[in-house]
């Protein structure tokens, strides 16, 4: 899915519109971020990105104003030097000045041109020194009616495509009750409900990983049942959940001792979430131990 994405962004906008959310945005598709680089340093970072592909398979630079009118009339260079083919692309993100003013007000920030007049003067000027990048610019955003979600999806969408924007990683995740629900899931599903292999003497001293234990539990309709749900509502609502810019999802599954039940379906939902071509990281907390 993200091998498709453009290998370089750079990021250029007016101040308040946006750029730091940008960035993060990308942070959650692998992009390796840099912000504020000196438009003079681009040249020498294109290089080390193209001697590097495989350190750096993605990269997303923040420039704006505050590397000055020599640092933008360089970069405004290099942009007319790159050749056609050249995966390389500019974003910029533009606002209404009423909004820019507003968000200035309420987040307190000096804007970086402040010392030339008051802050419409600043933004003024800050446009006018912006112009040839934004005409250079492949896409445009405006950002006058987008919130800090929005704009993260749009930008999602943009560099990335509807395919792009998914959740990067999968957490599942099984532990004891006993010992208390992990703190950082985003869903909780409790396997106290079904049958226990802890109660089979030759069962007790094994795993969720054993053969032995998940034959016991597959011979349970209850249990194949309780999979079956769980992975079906995972599924299910995983477009919206990554719609909801979610870059990782963490799902505990939660047994009485974190060794038998809640071990074997994670194994057995991580198993069928793979197969499905997502990307599922798998952990046992009690075993782990």
């Amino acid at each position: 899915m993200t091998e498709a994405m453009i290998p370089l962004v750079v990021i250029s906008g007016l101040s308040g519109s946006g750029k730091s959310s940008a960035l993060h945005a990308l942070e959650d598709l692998s992009y390796y971020c840099v912000d504020n680089l000196p438009g003079g340093l681009l040249a020498g970072l294109l290089e080390e990105i193209r001697s590097q592909p495989g350190r750096y398979p993605r990269v997303a630079i923040g420039i704006d104003a505050r590397t000055g009118p020599d640092g933008l009339d360089r970069l405004i260079r290099l942009f007319d030097q790159l050749p056609d083919d050249e995966q390389f692309k500019l974003l910029f993100l533009d606002a209404d000045e009423s909004i820019l003013i507003r968000r200035f007000s309420e987040t307190r920030r000096r804007h970086p041109l402040a010392s030339i007049g008051g802050l419409a003067a600043a933004i003024d000027r800050e446009r006018e020194l912006l112009a040839p990048v934004r005409q250079r610019a492949d896409w445009v955003i405006d950002t006058s009616d987008s919130n800090i979600h929005q704009l993260r999806r749009q930008v999602w969408r943009t560099i990335a495509g509807a395919a792009g924007a998914g959740i990067q990683s999968i957490v599942l995740e099984s532990f004891a009750f006993k010992r208390g629900v992990p703190r950082d899931i985003d869903m909780l599903f409790d396997a106290r409900c079904l049958p226990n292999p802890h109660w089979e003497p030759n069962l007790r001293p094994r795993t969720g990983l054993d053969p032995e234990v998940a034959t016991w539990l597959e011979n349970s309709e209850r249990v194949d049942a309780f999979s079956e749900d769980v992975l079906s509502f995972i599924q299910r609502w995983l477009p919206a959940l990554a719609e909801d810019q979610r870059s990782l999802l963490s799902i505990g599954i939660g047994c009485t001792g974190g060794q038998h039940r809640s071990v074997y379906l994670v194994d057995r939902i991580g198993a069928a979430l793979r197969r499905a071509d997502l990307p599922v990281v798998l952990a046992h907390r009690e075993l782990d131990r």
